[in-house]
């Protein structure tokens, strides 16, 4: 099998500390190691260098050479810009098909946060020989521990009996309401979409001639001269392009702790350290303040008597925001790039 990591994606929601220059995958989150490293070394550890590739955009391959000295010119995809994952995983099943190369291969975030990862080799080598049938997609389903509205979920069928802990997916759930993940919680057969997922180069070609020819034709005619046609590629995620329209989908259920460091709360999550739930980082002195996300650079900061706010200043901005409002954040960064346009 391969690995491809997928390292594009510009980090938006945890401004300002991730930034289009410098996304998050990139930043040392979680520990001394950039979440990309950590990624990499993950699997590393069981999987050969040659066996790892890295999917980024052109302006970031500085980048990735910089944190991976393992890497190879030829083990680097490069998107000419981000256009979400579905073209992301069609351009990288058509590199591996241009080298007559139809291994399976796994696409999985280079955000994603699994410190205990010594299961991971088994699930993955049970997931490649699912993957080597016809047509198969596989998935890493996580059994959900609280009633999250920031993922996405995989409902299997209930009535059945795994496969070698094999289960067929019933359907996808967008990320839900909370009233909605309460509900989710107390369903059998119901798991977080991990956003990792194994399939042959193969199989991502049957399925993307099937449902989106126009992504795969424009990439196959257009090989040698990618620049001018992939702004023109529909921004899809592989989700909507493929998975939830595949007729052979399988998840495996995986117990290892899975945390998507997508946002300012998942960071909170995993680094609350001062007294009062407050999570932070910095030169910061707190008095009657509450479950707050505090992050600070280069200056002293005070901060007295609020709570539930994510405060975050650096070089490149400063950010105030109610924790109820986070996934608001893309969105005012996009009406701002969409004025500077004008």
């Amino acid at each position: 099998m391969k690995v491809v990591i997928m390292a594009g994606g510009q980090g938006t929601r945890f401004w300002p500390w991730s930034v289009k220059d410098r996304p998050k995958q990139f930043l040392s989150l979680m520990g001394e190691e950039t979440m990309l490293q950590q990624t990499y070394n993950r699997f590393h550890k069981w999987l050969p260098a040659e066996k790892i590739f890295i999917v980024t955009s052109k302006e970031y391959v500085s980048l990735v050479k910089e944190q991976i000295d393992l890497i190879d010119d030829n083990q680097i995809i490069i998107e000419p810009l981000q256009r979400d994952t579905g073209p992301c995983i069609a351009l990288t099943a058509l590199n591996f098909l241009k080298s007559m190369d139809d291994e399976p291969f796994a696409a999985v975030p280079a955000d994603h946060y699994i410190p205990e990862d010594d299961s991971l080799l088994k699930v993955f080598t049970i997931a490649e020989d699912v993957a080597n049938r016809d047509f198969a997609i596989v998935t890493l389903g996580i059994k959900p521990t609280r009633p999250e509205t920031g993922y996405g979920y995989i409902q299997t069928e209930v009535d059945q009996e795994p496969d070698n802990n094999v289960l067929t997916v019933k359907s996808f759930i967008e990320k839900p309401s909370l009233e909605k993940a309460q509900r989710l919680l107390r369903n059998p057969g119901v798991y977080w979409n991990s956003g990792i997922f194994m399939w042959k180069p193969s199989t991502v070609s049957y399925y993307m001639k099937k449902f989106h020819p126009e992504i795969w034709i424009e990439l196959e005619h257009n090989w040698g001269n990618l620049d001018t046609i992939y702004s023109y590629l529909p921004k899809i995620s592989v989700d909507y392009a493929i998975l939830e329209r595949a007729d052979l989908v399988y998840t495996i259920p995986s117990s290892f702790y899975w945390d998507d460091v997508g946002n300012w709360s998942a960071w909170d999550r995993l680094n609350q350290t001062e007294e009062e739930d407050n999570a932070v980082m910095g030169n910061i002195h707190l008095l009657s303040t509450k479950n707050c996300i505090i992050k600070s650079e280069n200056q002293e900061t005070i901060v007295i008597g609020v709570q539930d706010l994510i405060i975050a200043s650096t070089e490149d901005g400063l950010l105030i925001c109610h924790k109820s409002q986070e996934q608001k954040i893309k969105e005012v960064l996009q009406r701002i790039t969409n004025n500077k346009r004008i």
